[in-house]
């Protein structure tokens, strides 16, 4: 089993010739006025691309561990600066979101999204900006489109004369278009049914469009988007034929609409549908010479059993749509997102080659010959998942996203001679990334002091192009966040990120709380997380822990966790409050474990299994597995790892790691939390846990948001749910008995 660190050389970026591509289409009639300032900075960014490197800024670079940042003269006269202060649980909404960085063709331009949160309006927006590529030009941020309308998916045609994004501006979503050299942004297309996603074609003649099927005349599909919600109107009653027949946050699935893919040309605005059938299709590729278009779809004879998703390839001048397709892929797990190779010979994805294993199972970079005669897994010896891979622009290698014990990096599969070799790496949590004609790299990374922002790869470094949290951030005392390794009872090395109070002091102990993450194949990671900073400051240390279960750190790590929840992991997470105690850190007298959805499922073993803690909470989690069968969206995957409840002894195994089984052993005071409409993890298992609980006297609360479902959506439900962390904490661990040691 590898669970060591992906270690290897780094590299720098291919550079390669731009693009010749141009875009040509008639003029929409109806248009949108965008923010004034935005346009004229528009309209001359064009012209002036060259002068933004003489503008006075200031480059930040992030090279390894160490963050090196240019000095700046003060600005005189200027008011002594607030004293930063503790996060409270207000501020999580201080905090933009980046994302989409896309760059322009002539590589000079990042266009990225920036979404907020509005407390008092209950509500949030999606913004589209756009900043200088040249770490040393302007660092000011032009907003492309208004505020107060939402917009997404950025791109820029092929010759960069305009940037493009998705926006329900009207009754549906459209692919709308900004000219850049001025004007106001036009709605490109104007599908009844509205636009999923769309690709531009390398000429920028046309456009791929993921539409789905039109609404039929039946009420009760129009009902389906609305079955999560609760009504008075008298409604048709929900059809259900589908083996998955409900899924979280949209409700009872009796649409049996498809999505399909489209083709429009820009010139006379003309629409075409290329494919069709009972299946939906996705992820869509352009070929390099615009004959062809790549997707991913599940086209086996029961969709909603298997995760089967196939890459095909479609003619992109259909005149009729099709169901016949050139098959590409013919593995029995999940193929998907194509990239195609520069020479059009080719197309990379990600693979997964053990379906079998479900949510365990590593996803692997492969490459397939565009004919579909041959396939080849590039990553195994890897035993990483990967993700969004993309060709270099000579085609002789592909650049990926990693993920690699607590870290995500850009790596690089060198074709000849089957290299991988980091191109971003270290102590950093890289995201969506962009590649532009001459190799140039754009890409997201986060930090545990900062959110995701958008940063140039320069050769080894990373040098920051936006600065959208910085200012707020500013005004924060953070938690310092020691990285370490321990052993768990059996020897097995574990990581952790362990949160310390802003105001630390060397030598006193504090009260702790072990979070735990959910999934239970995911990660955490050099990444910013608000909940564990806003706990440190409210005066705790927290324990976050990858325990076996977790991804990146081998199949065999996240496997061990097969059909035996609650086990290795719970020793695992035990050790990491064992590491903070030893460190000197953690008060033992005064511990608090608690999680969502799997890290509350954890919590609830956790405390069937010891008394060591003074509070719990457990959110969207659930403990009578059997229950959740025909209840929840996870069919498919409770019968592959339990097996058919009916059958020979598979109930004992369904029985076996339910923690409702060993609810009379729980004695710590417990916070219950969910949503009344999750249908991940449904609310009716902490409803049955909180039973128990308040009847055998353990202190315990129920608190179920209405119509929310896994995730909570509703801003003052988020803020709440942070308020009644904090209290139950304070009440039940932070204010336990002091011990000597803290005295």
């Amino acid at each position: 089993m590898n669970t060591r660190k992906f270690r290897c050389r780094l590299g720098t970026p291919v550079l390669t010739a731009p693009s010749s591509a141009t875009s040509t289409f008639s003029s929409p009639g109806r248009g949108r006025s965008l923010v004034s300032r935005g346009l004229s900075l528009a309209a001359s960014a064009l012209s002036s691309a060259g002068t933004a490197a003489t503008l006075a800024a200031s480059a930040v670079l992030l090279t390894g561990p160490a963050l090196l940042s240019a000095q700046t003269a003060p600005t005189l006269g200027a008011a002594e600066p607030d004293v930063p202060r503790l996060l409270t649980p207000e501020d999580q909404f201080a905090l933009a979101r980046v994302g989409n960085p896309r760059l322009s063709p002539d590589g000079e331009w990042v266009a990225y999204t920036v979404s907020t949160t509005d407390l008092a309006e209950e509500s949030s927006e999606t913004r589209i900006w756009m900043v200088s590529a040249d770490p040393m030009g302007s660092r000011d941020a032009i907003p492309m489109t208004r505020e107060g309308e939402s917009a997404s998916s950025p791109t820029f045609s092929p010759d960069g004369r305009y940037l493009s994004f998705l926006a329900s501006w009207g009754d549906k979503t459209q692919v709308w278009v900004l000219d850049r050299r001025g004007g106001e942004a036009t709605a490109l297309t104007d599908v009844p049914q509205g636009v999923s996603g769309y690709e531009w074609s390398p000429d920028g003649s046309r456009l791929a469009l993921t539409v789905r099927d039109p609404e039929p005349d039946s009420a009760n599909s129009a009902d389906r988007a609305d079955s999560s919600k609760s009504t008075t109107e008298t409604r048709e009653p929900w059809v259900v034929n589908r083996l998955q027949f409900k899924r979280d946050g949209t409700g009872y699935l009796t649409d049996e609409r498809n999505t399909h893919i489209y083709v429009f040309d820009t010139r006379d605005r003309s629409l075409r549908q290329i494919t069709t059938g009972d299946r939906d299709e996705g992820q869509m590729a352009w070929s390099p010479d615009g004959r062809w278009i790549a997707f991913s779809s599940n086209r086996t004879d029961e969709p909603d059993g298997n995760a089967d998703t196939d890459i095909w390839v479609v003619s992109a001048d259909a005149a009729e749509p099709t169901d016949t397709f050139r098959r590409i892929t013919r593995g029995t797990g999940s193929d998907h997102s194509p990239a195609w190779s520069p020479d059009g010979g080719s197309l990379a994805y990600v693979t997964v080659t053990e379906p079998e294993l479900i949510w365990y199972a590593t996803s692997h970079l492969a490459v397939a010959q565009a004919d579909g005669s041959e396939t080849r897994v590039l990553s195994e010896s890897l035993d990483r998942n990967v993700s969004n891979p993309r060709f270099s622009e000579n085609g002789q290698s592909i650049l990926f996203e990693v993920e690699d014990s607590g870290e995500n990096h850009l790596a690089r599969y060198t074709l000849v001679g089957d290299q991988i070799e980091r191109v971003v790496s270290g102590p950093l949590s890289l995201g969506d990334y962009d590649v532009g004609p001459r190799g140039q790299i754009v890409a997201l990374a986060a930090r545990t002091s900062h959110p995701p922002e958008i940063f140039s790869v320069r050769g080894e470094a990373l040098a920051r192009l936006t600065t959208v949290n910085d200012s707020v951030l500013s005004t924060f005392r953070l938690a310092e966040v020691p990285n370490e390794t321990f052993s768990s009872d059996d020897g097995t090395e574990i990581e952790g990120f362990f949160y310390l109070p802003p105001d630390y002091e060397p030598g006193r102990r504090y009260p702790t709380l072990l979070r735990i993450h959910g999934g239970p194949v995911s990660q955490y990671s050099h990444s910013f997380n608000f909940e564990a900073q806003l706990f440190a400051a409210n005066g705790y240390v927290v324990v976050t822990t990858n325990p076996r279960g977790s991804s990146g750190y081998s199949q065999d790590f996240s496997r061990i966790l097969w059909a035996d929840w609650g086990n290795e992991d719970f020793e695992d997470v035990m050790a990491g409050v064992d590491h903070a105690i030893s460190r000197g850190w953690a008060d033992p007298d005064r511990l608090g474990v608690g999680g969502w959805s799997y890290g509350g499922i954890l919590t609830n073993y956790v405390v069937t299994k010891t008394d060591r803690f003074d509070g719990a909470i457990s959110g969207a989690s659930e403990v009578l597995y059997i229950a959740n069968y025909g209840h929840d969206h996870y069919q498919r995957q409770w019968e592959a790892e339990l097996g058919l409840p009916w059958e020979g002894d598979n109930r004992e195994a369904w029985e076996r790691i339910s923690p409702f089984n060993q609810a009379h052993e729980i004695e710590t005071p417990m916070l219950i939390m969910g949503g009344e409409r999750d249908w991940n993890v449904p609310i009716q298992n902490s409803e049955q846990l909180y039973q128990v609980l308040r009847r055998r006297g353990v202190p315990t609360q129920l608190v179920v948001y209405p119509g929310q479902p896994h995730g909570l959506r509703v801003p003052s439900y988020q803020k709440d749910r942070y308020e009644r962390y904090l209290a139950w904490y304070d009440r039940w661990v932070k204010n336990a008995p002091r011990t000597a040691s803290d005295r």
